[in-house]
């Protein structure tokens, strides 16, 4: 058996993120389980439209990517786990997430959290709705009503507009 959430000294084992097989977090989850350690693979509730229906499904909400609380000696058990591919880390080594954001994370899902893009300001981003749809920029503030710069190179200047973050996206 391992020592999957508690470690041989009583301190808590920390999480991990585990990158597995496309389309096959639930399957991981459910072999980790099965070995005894903790998985927590987060979904969310999405609405899909078929050709004769729609119908609400459960989406993972990081696809490719589940979190697993273990010891770092169990490293092994972990990736020799059905459609684990690797143990996500720095330099070579494991890195191990705060419990605070694994927190943060279920709490954002019982509130009704959903993907978002990852948006930075001063990267390109595409506005994908509205008139202004299919124009690029650089995103200059990020909040609920993010501010994209449009620059003209040629006349070396720029204009600046308030869009809502949902109608852009990252290029």
């Amino acid at each position: 058996m391992c020592t999957s959430s508690v470690e041989s000294a009583g301190t808590p084992a920390p999480w991990f993120a585990l990158r597995v097989r496309a389309r096959s977090e639930h399957v991981a989850a459910s072999a980790l389980r099965i070995k005894g350690y903790d998985p927590f693979a987060p979904t969310y509730k999405v609405r899909r439209n078929y050709s004769d229906r729609a119908k609400t499904v459960e989406a993972p909400l990081f696809p490719g990517y589940i979190f697993c609380k273990f010891s770092p000696a169990d490293k092994f058990g972990i990736l020799n786990s059905p459609a684990v591919s690797e143990i996500v880390g720095f330099g070579g080594a494991i890195t191990p997430i705060p419990d605070d954001d694994i927190l943060a994370v279920r709490r954002a899902l019982t509130a009704g959290a959903a993907p978002s893009p990852y948006l930075r300001t001063g990267h390109r981003v595409r506005i994908t709705r509205g008139v202004l749809a299919g124009i690029e920029g650089v995103l200059k503030q990020c909040d609920a009503g993010a501010r994209v710069v449009i620059s003209v190179d040629l006349l070396e200047k720029s204009i600046s507009i308030q869009v809502s973050a949902d109608d852009i996206t990252p290029l």
